[in-house]
């Protein structure tokens, strides 16, 4: 990744909390970078000419906004969440999994009403 121009100080982010050390080091850059995609990640203007949000239609393959590229280590919205935050700034893990607040996430997979489970025969 190379370093990119940004509009915020650094030290004054917003974005940025006060990571436990365990979570501070070898964490990447401070200062905004350009990812594989050619998106300024980190300047927190949101909007980048080379974005697919830019570009987005019926086409667009939402899994090429996947990865660690596409987040900044230090300056995210998400570490602004009390989950993030307790883990993050006091060492607290979650104390349940992640998911939408209102609506139900986890896959239907394991889910017989779902995917029923065909009932075995007795060979004759």
């Amino acid at each position: 990744m190379k370093p990119a121009k940004g509009h915020d100080d650094s030290a004054l982010d917003p974005f940025e909390i006060k990571f436990r050390p365990e979570f501070r080091d070898n964490r990447g850059p401070r200062e905004p970078f350009v990812n594989a995609s050619g998106v300024v990640i980190g300047d927190h203007d949101y909007a980048s000419p080379n974005s697919p949000l830019e570009q987005w239609n019926d086409e667009t393959d939402p899994s090429v906004m996947v990865g660690e590229q596409w987040v900044h280590p230090f300056k995210d919205i998400g570490f602004q969440t009390s989950e993030n935050r307790d883990w993050f700034e006091r060492g607290i893990l979650p104390s349940r999994p992640f998911g939408h607040p209102t609506h139900e996430t986890a896959s239907a997979i394991d889910d017989e009403d779902y995917f029923p489970v065909p009932e075995v025969l007795d060979e004759p």
